[in-house]
């Protein structure tokens, strides 16, 4: 019969939980201000006022 064969876990792969969460998190946030900041400048008048209603559904000031 075979033995098993186990897998030595190296601790150089091993992810700090705290990346392991802050990873997606500035992904997002730097996704989304890229978004917004487009959105904001945006030639089309539909982006904008859609951008701008938004503010003010959401009670944020914006001019």
């Amino acid at each position: 019969m075979t033995e098993p064969v186990t897998l030595a876990h190296s601790p150089s792969h091993t992810l700090n939980p705290g990346l392991a969460v802050l990873r997606p998190l500035l992904g997002a946030a730097v996704l989304g201000f890229a978004v917004l900041y487009g959105v904001a400048f945006a030639e089309s008048p539909l982006a904008h006022n859609a951008a701008h209603d938004v503010r003010h559904v959401t009670v944020k000031p914006c001019h």
